[in-house]
């Protein structure tokens, strides 16, 4: 019992210590320092090791749920990275990862939904400004993804040159602000191959958005696919034929079709309609499996979840059925990282 009252006064007084050292301004000023050193050298947690992966950076659609934010997927080929769709809230993920927005060589779209490209100003910003580029960030997209990013430099063009002149050239130059764009022909998918990577662009099925796209990266002997938006369609099959990892949106009917049921008992007929008419444009999961079955795929990653789970129990609902069809799949979170090391069969399901 003594003992006890020992520890109990030796707790107080430490606590009322630290509670009048920390009034201190210097003691402040210190601790300041050392949280904002080890945030700047915290580690990105990207595969020191030769390998292709992916981060993902955003996992759900435009239903909210929270702790995760709309469609992204980084995925780095070695030292260069690759930004795959850029939706709501990617972008701060990326930044609280310490991703180094130099090394990113471009941005992919898959389509012009909103839910995919809302957060592409704030990643160029943070690519531009104290970036130290040698060139403005490239973005490759369908058709339309040109008027998109002149757009944002018309809306932008004014920070642009408040940036410039506030921090002069070697810090905002405006040589560099904006975007290099180019809009992908499917006569000729191939939009990027330097002998180590190649990365396809192929044509998917998402009416009516045309086109939509997925792309297919190839690194080293490994290899994986996103697909973006959607519906059951042959050209995922044949574009993920023998991958070590495919990407596929998924989406539960079975969970959107209570949801509706509820909506329309409480006279919420227009959302309910909305719920209804997405059924008609994405993929379910029992379909995502078959689909990577017939690929002979070796994992099958789920994402752009809708609805997003938000607790265990909505998870379980999510998932149902799927164990029957498939057994190598995963649920992604924000944040869930797949490595797949150069000259090894290995796949490494890991997190930022």
């Amino acid at each position: 019992m003594k003992i006890l009252i020992r520890i109990v006064i030796a707790l107080s007084i430490f606590g009322i210590a630290s509670w009048v050292l920390i009034q201190v301004p210097s003691v402040q000023d210190r601790l300041l320092v050392t949280a904002f050193t080890a945030i700047g050298s915290a580690s990105d947690n990207l595969p020191k090791e030769d390998a292709l992966s992916a981060a993902v950076c955003g996992s759900r659609s435009p239903i909210p749920s929270p702790g995760r934010a709309e469609t992204c997927i980084l995925v780095a080929a070695g030292d260069d990275l690759f930004v795959v769709d850029i939706g709501d809230g990617s972008n701060q993920n990326l930044r609280s990862w310490n991703i180094d927005f130099r090394d990113i060589e471009a941005v992919l779209i898959t389509h012009l939904h909103s839910d995919h490209i809302a957060d592409l100003p704030g990643l160029h910003q943070n690519a531009w400004v104290i970036g130290e580029r040698s060139n403005k960030l490239k973005v490759f997209g369908p058709e339309g993804v040109d008027q998109f990013t002149q757009g944002i430099e018309m809306a932008y063009a004014h920070d642009y040159v408040f940036r410039n002149e506030h921090h002069g050239d070697a810090i905002a130059p405006l040589e560099y602000a904006g975007f290099d764009t180019k809009v992908i022909d499917l006569n000729n998918p191939v939009i990027f191959d330097d002998g180590d990577l190649k990365i396809t662009a192929f044509k998917v099925v998402h009416e009516p958005i045309e086109p939509a796209l997925g792309f297919k990266f190839e690194y080293k002997g490994r290899s994986l696919v996103i697909t973006g938006d959607t519906s059951y369609t042959k050209s995922v099959i044949d574009n993920s034929m023998n991958v070590d990892v495919l990407f596929h949106e998924a989406q539960a009917n079975h969970m959107l079709a209570v949801m509706e049921k509820s909506l329309r008992g409480r006279g919420a007929d227009l959302l309910a309609t909305v719920l209804d008419d997405i059924t008609t444009y994405h993929t379910t999961l029992i379909e995502a499996a078959e689909i990577a079955n017939k690929a002979n795929v070796k994992k099958l990653v789920f994402y752009h979840l809708t609805p997003a789970p938000r607790n265990f129990l909505q998870e379980i609902m999510f998932i149902r059925g799927v164990d029957e069809v498939r057994k190598e799949w995963t649920l992604v979170e924000d944040g869930t990282l797949l490595i797949l090391p150069v000259g090894s069969e290995e796949i490494v399901v890991s997190n930022m």
